[in-house]
């Protein structure tokens, strides 16, 4: 998930007074009391509560107390009881659907032949990149989440602020190229097998992979993504994870992330739905113009008992020359119907973040966000790596079928059904 960041551990301001009660998104950092804390950025993520560790040291130099430091509410800790519970049981079920789910599509396409197809290759590494999210991104987050604290150091904070800027952006842009992929497949059906080689896309997926760092490893850990005045909190509190970004890299961040790629699949699957229409009646108009034919002809037979040519017999009404090409436009139409839906998803899940994700940053401290609500806006763009696998099995019968194949040859009660590699191979081609 694109930039986030909790502010936990200490974040005590200058003279020792307690932080501020805003949530800290944007603009005034921590905000109230003596002026101190993170001044003129974003904040992503919340924390109306500011968590204290032993042996954090203040602005002023003294002495964190242990334990969990209260907000200006009064509120401590996380929270307890059955919120906590219910927390912890969607979060965890959230990752072990992402990685179980991510994992059985690749399995599925390394065991199945027929779904080793150049538009694969992209479906297997996005839900790489999804599985990588699920073990890189969300277990981190939710061990802060669950804990109240960030405990692994001052390193793992940005290796992980960067793993999570870069995952999150190489999926959106896998879910780019697949829509492009499908732009050429469905409007320039004899160009499409020049076009998109083997070689191509193995150098677009390379790209895909490589350009991600170039807005999250390269400026976090140069501390080009934030401000000074974060810059130098960080040194005096190395055991805090606050991830404050200023304006500039915000904006180009989230460009480069969400909105420019968002863009350009609303544009390509918009072109494809006019061509799928647009080839949709010309398909009919050709079935009619074959039905008013073979109607004529049974009519000339019938009255004029005139014999048919020889090789009519062999193909009845004029079906046969178009089945091939009807069948191929109405698998292409298939595959770029379940990318669409899987495009479309991904803007339902990510878009209500982005869009607090701006306005929180250009907005600054009169644009306050409930701590629940920018927890849930985060969650909810997770929960889209969760999603993609179930869109597949539900919406493609090729992946469906492999599903189902794989799963019975995991399970030991489902042994019995696994096909033999002879079968798997034979079902491959079918």
């Amino acid at each position: 998930m694109d930039l986030q960041t909790w502010r936990y551990d200490t974040e005590l301001e200058t003279g020792g007074a307690r932080p501020g009660s805003g949530n800290g998104t944007c603009g005034g950092g921590g905000g109230g009391g003596g002026g101190g804390g993170v001044r003129d950025g974003c904040a992503v993520g919340h924390s109306n509560k500011t968590h204290a560790v032993a042996g954090d040291v203040a602005v002023d130099g003294t002495t964190a107390a242990a334990g969990v430091a209260e907000d200006a509410g009064g509120g401590a800790g996380p929270a307890m009881g059955p919120v906590l519970v219910i927390k912890t049981v969607a979060m965890c079920s959230i990752i072990l659907c992402a990685v179980l789910g991510n994992a059985l599509v690749v399995i599925s396409v390394v065991r199945h032949r027929k779904l080793r197809i150049l538009t694969n290759y992209y479906v297997v590494s996005l839900a790489f990149a999804d599985f990588l999210v699920a073990l890189c991104a969300m277990s981190f987050n939710a061990s802060v989440e669950i804990t109240g604290k960030w405990m692994f150091g001052y390193v793992m904070c940005d290796v992980w602020n960067s793993l999570d800027v870069y995952f999150s952006t190489a999926s959106i842009l896998h879910l780019c190229c697949i829509s492009v992929d499908r732009y050429y497949a469905i409007v320039s059906p004899l160009q499409y097998p020049i076009t998109m080689t083997q070689r191509t896309v193995l150098y677009t997926l390379l790209n895909v992979w490589t350009l991600p760092a170039l807005i999250s490893f390269l400026p976090i850990f140069s501390g080009w993504y934030t401000t000074a005045e974060h810059q130098a909190f960080r040194r005096k509190n190395p055991m805090s994870c606050v991830f404050v970004v200023n304006r500039y890299y915000a904006i180009v961040s989230s460009s480069v992330s969400f909105w420019i790629p968002g863009v350009v699949m609303i544009v390509m699957y918009y072109r494809i739905y006019k061509e799928a229409v647009r080839q949709r009646q010309a398909l009919s108009r050709t079935s009619s113009n074959i039905i008013l034919n073979s109607i004529h002809q049974h009519r000339i037979q019938h009255y004029s008992h005139r014999l048919r040519p020889p090789d009519s017999e062999n193909v009845p009404n004029g079906n046969v020359p178009t089945t091939k090409p009807s069948t191929s436009w109405r698998t292409e139409h298939k595959a770029a119907r379940t990318l669409g839906i899987i495009m479309g998803v991904f803007l339902l899940c990510w878009l209500p973040f982005f869009l607090w994700y701006v306005i929180a940053t250009l907005c600054g401290d009169p644009c306050s966000f409930p701590e629940t609500l920018v927890t849930v806006l985060f969650w909810i763009g997770y929960f889209n790596s969760s999603l993609n696998p179930l869109i597949y099995a539900y919406f493609n019968r090729d992946f469906r079928e492999a599903f189902k194949n794989t799963l019975q040859c995991v399970f030991p009660c489902c042994q019995s059904y696994c096909p033999k590699e002879s079968d798997s191979t034979a079902m491959s081609y079918v």
